[in-house]
């Protein structure tokens, strides 16, 4: 294993995209600028074990507090998705996890608006598939659609979720994708909350799994 140190003075995406290759060979430390890139950051994403990870979002998504969540239920603690959808090491990780979902029969990565679209995206990136976006509601203008991508009946979907409590919403996106005539094969939560939602889920006929679960994050409560 070489260690190498790279300064570019300006950003160009080929070259970056051209460095996250050669990291997989050589750890580097990559200055743009003479400055320290987050993309360093990003890069560390490829390399992350699950340890790290569950660290990585402990640390920048829990929140201790009185909190509503979107099933009604009150809680004293939040994780909050958009903190660690939001940071590139975080979802590329994820994106690599999610990747581990894909079998050779799936088709088609979905993601629910707002919290399953950059999950989706990075698994997409990851895999090379194709994917969705899975909308709470038709927009009233421009194509009105539900669906944002191409879904076609008979293709068989990986359904990404962020955070899982009763898995209200992620079934809702379930329900469209099926009565597009399309297979939801799975749907995989980044973390499940313990509240119902893989027994939800499970009754409603789908597969659940989750990467990780509030008991991976230490929560007790």
């Amino acid at each position: 294993m070489y260690r190498c140190q790279i300064r570019i003075k300006r950003k160009k995406p080929q070259v970056l995209l051209r460095l996250e290759f050669a990291l997989k060979f050589y750890m580097c430390d990559v200055k743009l600028g003479g400055r320290n890139s987050s993309y360093k950051r990003y890069l560390q994403g490829i390399k992350m074990n699950r340890s790290e990870l569950i660290k990585r979002i402990k640390e920048t998504a829990y929140l201790e507090g009185d909190f509503v969540l979107r099933s009604g239920k009150r809680s004293k603690y939040y994780l909050d998705k958009y903190l660690f959808e939001t940071c590139p090491d975080i979802l590329k990780a994820l994106g690599r996890e999610f990747a581990k979902h894909v079998t050779d029969d799936v088709t088609l990565i979905a993601g629910a608006e707002l919290g399953g679209v950059a999950l989706a995206a990075a698994t997409a990136m990851e895999t090379g598939k194709s994917w969705i976006i899975v909308r709470n509601q038709k927009k009233g203008y421009g194509t009105g659609k539900l669906i944002e991508g191409v879904l076609k009946a008979g293709d068989v979907v990986l359904l990404v979720e962020d955070i899982a409590t009763t898995g209200g919403q992620v079934l809702e996106a379930a329900k469209v994708i099926t009565e597009a005539g399309a297979t939801v094969k799975k749907i995989v939560c980044v973390i499940d909350r313990r509240q119902g939602a893989e027994e939800n889920i499970t009754t409603a006929g789908y597969k659940f799994e989750s990467i990780l679960t509030k008991d991976d994050l230490g929560i007790k409560n």
